[in-house]
């Protein structure tokens, strides 16, 4: 690629308006986190409805996973070489259409269709967001600044999530948990062409899309989280789920053997040898194997075992987020004082302490004081690790690649969640086998769901030895150098 081409690419222009497109930015992760606690809220209600059982709606959320994984470094090639602006902008648009669509469903399989559109659209948004915001800041006090903040956005729509999930299908119907996102999506499209910073117009000249490796990654990827997805339905010494997970491996050997041999790979794996980018892999996979599947157990407890309605567990989730929030303002704080490890530490063992606590008291919960302690400790140590996380993804990745990079963390943090969704599930059914109706059936169902809280609690036990394994410092990539005074950013 031509010198002065590749640099006109890496330098965005002046930000005019910075606290509105912090602000858009940050929209786009609330509204990824909106829409996991709205749909779990409205969980009981879709499978009343739709006539769906356990492990079928399962798949409302785990086809927003699949698709979310599979299409991730799809969207994040596509933000380093057609734009980051362009791909935000049509990432909230599918978002909206998918969502939109998704209220209209009357049959289960238009449904799961729906979430797993909006998981394409969140693939191309996510991304986007995190490499406009890895090159609009300097690594350090700046960057990890807006990633607090971005962060704090992600747990405002954890709780505006749970609260707005009870309210609307208490009031309204479980439809309107989907059709909310329209009025959020398409404004913050409309805002980006304004406010966000324009793409360069040398961005896509000069570089070629990796046709078969997105093919045969975005197969592979989606085969494979099917597979783990559902191999507690179909067994996992079937013959249907060894040929698929067999088709999975083979697409994402010829994936690896395209990107070694092609000149413009969809994914560099030199990539791979970033030390920081590997932890972060292992760290967003046991994120959402532990804190991310942890809150689907807790909403079909509070309904189904505390007879809840759906307002009152949407109620249930605010004082964990905001919680939340205070173990992201705490992990601010804490990394202009310490080493990224010592926070990362710090919140994946406040985590596995949190969730144990839930599980032990599981049991004994005769009203939601009694989980209030351990909620309280997970939702800080999530806070403290979710910021924290994502500072090392970033770490020592080239401007030009941080789009992919992006892609690479975020399909490990997927992966994480179809797979720990996926086995949590099995551990909690597995109680509930051979049980009549009844009492007996009430009781099998809290042991189960206590079985799943201590699986969480073991994921971030896995949390806690990959920060632990970690080094205290990182060196910067070189030949990088940052200007924060006007939002540029240039590498050699």
């Amino acid at each position: 690629m031509n010198t002065s081409v590749h640099q006109a690419a890496l330098v965005p222009p002046r930000l005019q308006y910075p606290n509105a497109a912090l602000t858009l930015l940050s929209f786009s992760q609330l509204l990824i986190a909106l829409d996991a606690t709205i749909v779990f809220v409205a969980l009981d209600a879709m499978g009343s409805h739709l006539a769906m059982s356990a492990q079928h709606l399962q798949w409302i959320i785990s086809a927003y996973s699949v698709a979310f994984g599979g299409c991730l470094l799809m969207g994040g090639r596509c933000a380093d070489l057609l734009g980051r602006r362009r791909m935000y902008v049509a990432g909230m648009s599918v978002f909206a259409l998918a969502s939109f669509l998704g209220g209209l469903a009357h049959d289960s399989w238009q449904l799961i269709a729906a979430r797993a559109g909006q998981g394409l659209g969140a693939a191309i948004l996510f991304p986007a967001t995190l490499s406009l915001i890895n090159n609009i800041y300097a690594e350090g006090a700046e960057r990890n600044r807006a990633l607090a903040i971005w962060s704090m956005a992600s747990a405002g729509g954890l709780a505006a999530g749970a609260l707005l999930g009870g309210l609307l299908t208490q009031w309204l119907g479980w439809n309107w948990v989907l059709w909310v996102m329209v009025p959020v999506a398409l404004p913050c499209a409309l805002l980006a062409t304004r406010y966000l910073p324009r793409d360069s117009e040398g961005v896509h000249h000069g570089s070629g899309f990796d046709l078969g490796g997105c093919v045969t990654v975005t197969l592979g990827s989606t085969l494979l989280v099917t597979a783990l997805v559902q191999g507690p339905e179909w067994g996992w010494t079937s013959a249907r789920l060894a040929w698929m997970l067999a088709l999975a491996l083979v697409l994402l050997a010829v994936f690896v053997r395209i990107e070694l041999t092609t000149r413009e790979p969809l994914m560099p794996l030199s990539l791979l040898r970033v030390p920081g980018l590997r932890a972060a892999m292992a760290l967003t996979m046991a994120f959402m194997s532990s804190y991310g599947v942890q809150y689907y157990f807790l909403a079909l407890c509070f309904q189904q075992v505390f007879g809840w309605s759906p307002l009152q567990a949407g109620l249930a989730f605010i004082m964990p987020t905001i919680v939340c929030t205070a173990g992201i303002r705490m992990a601010e704080r804490m990394l202009a004082r310490t080493a990224v490890r010592h926070v990362l530490l710090t919140g994946w063992a406040m985590g596995a302490i949190g969730l144990a606590c839930i599980a032990w008291t599981l049991p004994l919960a005769a009203n939601y004081a009694w989980l209030v302690p351990g909620l309280i400790v997970q939702s800080l140590g999530q806070g403290v690790s979710w910021t924290a996380m994502w500072i090392v993804a970033g770490q020592n990745i080239p401007p030009h690649q941080q789009g992919v990079s992006s892609g690479i963390a975020a399909t490990a943090q997927q992966v994480g969640a179809a797979v720990g969704l996926a086995v949590l599930v099995m551990i909690s059914t597995a109680p509930l086998m051979g049980v009549a109706e009844g009492g007996d059936l009430l009781a099998a169902r809290l042991r189960g769901l206590q079985h799943a809280e201590w699986g969480a609690a073991a994921f971030a036990l896995l949390g806690l030895l990959v920060a632990w394994r970690m080094g205290d410092a990182q060196p910067r990539a070189e030949g990088v150098v940052s200007r924060v005074g006007d939002g540029a950013t240039c590498a050699d």
